[in-house]
């Protein structure tokens, strides 16, 4: 018989945090599961949940609540899992975690599984999960690194409410309706551009160009976790000069699944747009939509409760040879979060690491 794990879902009330338990029970065959455990704080606890048919209790989050459990799935906060994550570990535990508290450490792994399984191989009980908007953005680009080489990104991203959590989302649902009816929007707005900043804005019939905190560098948060994060992934190192990144984050008034558009130039000058297309079309997890004569490309509305990453409109920058565009969609509390973090156990169970 195969060997049983005991699971626990840390933050399993949250946005991320149910569906890495809907994702988790489609998985049961590759990660066969034994006993589940659903976390939360204590305001949660009590409430009931569903794994795989079955009712689960919430149970409160503290060090003993990792007792025999093997794999721990996170999305509780970056202060939680930096407090609980630890003491996971020191009980058996590997814990994948769905936060940025672990990203940067040198000896976490960063891992998207399409991209850099065998990074997994160096953990040391913590997995990092990278930013939803990098990981649909390495996937789309990691098929054209590993083919022609990657000399330059420059991305601007169009990210959904849902990327700060249910309380957004159901903020921007409540401003539009305001919106509708001719009520002010402004007086509601509590969380957006990010919950701990000085001043709030509405989301509705808005773009916002600040994700996560500004910082005295002229950059916001969001947008040096796009280029340190995508160098870790890619080349192992968070401040590699391999490959130039720089990003520009904007929040958008749509609930789930973002849009990214990449530019990038290819050490391969001789690359065609049809050689690009293919390559990314056989990257397992990708989904090309590209066909412009029946406008079809990737859309937020479609994408939303998919695992894939959709890429399309890819075309040359027909003033500099080399270089290309490209845009990227996928389901952020999915393969940005829930599937990507269920995935790298699923590989850890596969690649024996468990």
């Amino acid at each position: 018989m195969s060997k049983q794990y005991n699971v626990a879902i840390l933050g399993a009330t949250g946005a991320v945090g149910r569906r890495m338990i809907e994702q988790l029970a489609m998985e049961c065959d590759k990660i066969p599961v034994k006993g589940i455990k659903l976390l939360a704080s204590k305001r949660s606890v009590g409430k009931v949940l569903e794994f795989n048919g079955q009712p689960v209790t919430v149970e409160e989050a503290k060090p003993e609540s990792f007792d025999g459990v093997d794999i721990v799935l996170s999305s509780a906060g970056g202060s939680v899992s930096a407090k609980l994550l630890p003491e996971a570990v020191k009980r058996g535990a590997v814990c994948i975690d769905n936060t940025s508290h672990f990203r940067m450490e040198p000896d976490v792994p960063l891992v998207v599984p399409e991209v850099n399984p065998e990074a997994l191989k160096n953990h040391h009980g913590i997995i990092a999960n990278p930013n939803c908007s990098t990981i649909q953005m390495v996937m789309a680009l990691e098929p054209i690194r590993r083919k022609f080489g990657l000399k330059q990104i420059i991305v601007s991203t169009y990210q959904a409410a849902g990327g700060a959590g249910q309380s957004a989302i159901n903020e921007l649902l409540k401003e539009s309706q305001d919106y509708i009816d001719g009520k002010p929007m402004e007086p509601d707005a509590k969380i957006l551009p990010t919950k701990g900043d000085r001043r709030h804005y509405p989301l509705a019939f808005n773009l916002l160009p600040q994700i996560d905190v500004l910082e005295d560098s002229g950059y916001s948060h969001e947008e040096w976790k796009m280029i340190h994060e995508t160098k870790k992934i890619m080349l192992g190192d968070m401040n590699a000069q391999d490959i130039k990144v720089t990003a520009t984050c904007v929040r958008v008034p749509i609930p789930i699944s973002h849009g990214e558009s990449v530019y990038f130039t290819v050490e391969d000058s001789t690359a065609t747009n049809e050689q690009i297309q293919q390559a990314v079309a056989d990257f397992p997890g990708n989904v090309l939509q590209d066909d412009i004569k029946h406008q079809v490309y990737p859309q937020p509305l479609y994408a939303t409760g998919h695992r894939s990453t959709f890429v399309g409109r890819i075309r040359p920058d027909y003033e500099n040879k080399g270089a290309f565009n490209m845009w990227v969609v996928a389901d952020d509390l999915l393969k940005g979060a829930a599937w990507n973090t269920v995935e790298n156990a699923e590989k850890m169970v596969e690649m024996d690491l468990l």
